[in-house]
């Protein structure tokens, strides 16, 4: 019997096979086209437009009617004097950023869920949580209003117990450690929700027993609570490793001035400069590609990495 039927299956098509399963699942697959269009529409086919990385565009001649040039801006970039210091100052401020922000909202999560008051963890996931909603523009406005020379109210504080008066804002050596330490105190409440939605479904037989054996509070986090959210680290932490190059330009530009920019210069804010300012558009793209490759080839690694050591990964 379990031969015939194993037979009979063989002999479906597979144009059968997936009217079957449009058939079966239909509302699923219904469910599917609004995001599916949503995807192709904005995300798809403006790819396209990558094209002009390979051609040298002018908005008179358009896409197609520009002249092709190849690799020329990828060459040109590379040849720049601050190809290497780009490269540099992104690498350094995007592993910094990395190594800091990324396991704070474990850390929160983990110290969230030790809270037996309902109310009080409530309050506490709800002060993290809000500084998300705060735009960039606000945030660094705020952080050179607090960290002034003069007015700032940090400053002030320093001057009261007799200390000199420092630049937070202008100090090159500070740049990157207010960078980061912002974005900790702006996203770490966001991110840590993934982290305490995966530690509510900790299997409570597995957190009875280690009652049972004695293990103390850090023992259950360390052997308990942190194995069972461990698939949803290494997949945060791929996709974290994948978007390394990508930097997002509007608080670096915001933090940017002419004391800090030897440090602050990254890749996204010069294609800002150079391909939206500068309407350098071409130029911009292949630097965006560029980008975009990289961070693909990191992605791509870090899955690997995670599939060797360990059984989850993207695919």
């Amino acid at each position: 019997m379990k031969s015939s039927a194993t037979a009979k299956k063989k002999s479906i098509s597979p144009g059968a096979f997936v009217a079957n399963e449009l058939k079966r699942h239909w509302q699923l697959y219904v469910m599917l086209i609004l995001p599916l269009t949503y995807l192709i529409i904005f995300a798809y086919i403006p790819m396209g437009g990558v094209i002009i990385a390979f051609k040298d565009y002018s908005i008179r001649g358009g896409i197609w009617g520009s002249d092709w040039v190849g690799f020329e801006h990828f060459i040109n970039f590379f040849k720049t004097p601050d190809f290497v210091k780009l490269l540099r100052n992104t690498l350094i401020l995007s592993l910094y950023n990395l190594v800091i922000t990324f396991p704070m909202p474990i850390i929160l999560a983990l110290a969230v869920n030790e809270l037996k008051s309902k109310a009080y963890k409530k309050v506490v996931q709800m002060v993290t949580y809000m500084p998300y909603f705060i735009s960039t523009v606000v945030l660094v406005g705020t952080m050179k209003n607090i960290f002034s020379p003069r007015t700032g109210l940090i400053n002030n504080i320093i001057a009261l117990f007799g200390g000199a008066q420092t630049d937070f804002m202008g100090n090159p050596d500070l740049f990157r450690t207010m960078y980061v330490w912002s974005g900790v105190w702006q996203g770490m409440g966001y991110s840590a929700v993934i982290y305490i939605a995966a530690l509510a479904n900790v299997d409570s037989s597995q957190v009875e027993a280690s009652l049972m054996d004695g293990a103390g509070r850090f023992a259950r986090v360390w052997h308990v609570d942190l194995p069972a959210i461990m698939p949803t680290i290494v997949i945060q932490l791929i996709l974290a490793v994948g978007s390394v190059m990508s930097l997002g330009y509007e608080k670096v530009f915001l933090m940017q001035n002419p004391v800090n920019t030897e440090v602050s210069e990254v890749i996204s804010t010069f294609v800002y400069k150079r391909g939206i300012a500068g309407f350098q558009y071409s130029y911009s793209a292949a630097v965006g590609l560029f980008n975009s490759v990289v961070n693909l080839v990191l992605i791509a690694l870090a899955n690997v990495f995670a599939k060797k050591v360990g059984e989850t990964s993207l695919w």
